[in-house]
């Protein structure tokens, strides 16, 4: 049975989804891919709690939007994908209340968490991967590809399934570019994806005109033309803003 038939909370269900790739590959959050992948509720509810990257983003959100239960899935959703709820908290009033919480946590490390990114703040994925995590920061040194390359697989991508093989799958979807002055996207280009990983699947009945939502090359879910516009809009919105930025250094 699929966690939809087992009565699982959306929120729940699409935090274990989006979270699972980067947290099975090492990248973020404490090892607990098997958690993610095959635990019950309630142990994808505790998991959560361990993210320091998410878990921070969706407490704000419900305290400004006075949703109690932080995996609602209206905060998930607008953290993953943006619009929503989200789409209606004041940046300045969302920013340094997030800072209260990661700030202690970040140290000196992160001494590029300046008030003036308030001015780019979003509370979604999107503001974390292009506003709070460095990588931005490494661009224009002459060695972009690599903090490029982690932008675009952080960064959670739409696409339009064009064809399934077997246990992979072609999808269209824009890429992330950088000329040196300005993060853009790319025109729309073929990527191919293994449909399932360590025995897992977010979409495994995926088929071809699907939309979906891509994240470290692992397929999250698939989306709603709402969903998909809301992504769009927020990431173009952060890729202008944090163009801006980097034009300013």
């Amino acid at each position: 049975m699929t966690r939809d038939e087992l009565g699982w909370p959306r929120g729940v269900e699409m935090f274990a989804r989006y979270a699972y790739a980067p947290n099975a590959l090492g990248y973020c959050g404490p090892p607990l891919g098997a958690t993610l992948r095959s635990g019950s509720a309630d142990d994808v509810r505790a998991a959560a709690r361990r993210f320091s990257g998410a878990w921070p983003y969706l407490k704000v959100l419900a305290r400004l939007t006075g949703i109690a239960d932080p995996l609602d899935y209206e905060l998930v959703e607008s953290y993953w994908l943006g619009g929503g709820r989200g789409a209606e908290v004041d940046p300045h009033a969302f920013y340094p209340a997030l800072l209260d919480i990661i700030g202690p946590q970040a140290g000196h490390y992160w001494s590029h968490l300046t008030p003036d990114l308030a001015d780019e703040a979003s509370p979604n994925h999107n503001f974390h991967v292009f506003g709070v995590y460095p990588w931005t920061r490494f661009l224009g040194r002459g060695m972009d590809e690599h903090p490029l390359g982690v932008l675009d697989n952080c960064r959670i991508t739409w696409g339009t399934v064009v064809s399934v093989s077997g246990e992979r799958v072609e999808v269209s979807c824009r890429r992330l570019a950088w000329d040196g002055r300005a993060l853009t996207l790319s025109e729309h280009s073929p990527r191919v994806l293994d449909i399932w990983a360590d025995g897992y699947s977010a979409v495994p009945d995926v088929a071809a005109g699907d939309r979906v939502a891509v994240h470290w090359d692992r397929l999250c879910g698939r989306l709603s033309p709402r969903q998909m516009a809301a992504l769009a809009e927020s990431t173009e919105r952060q890729l202008r803003l944090t163009s801006q930025r980097l034009a300013r250094v």
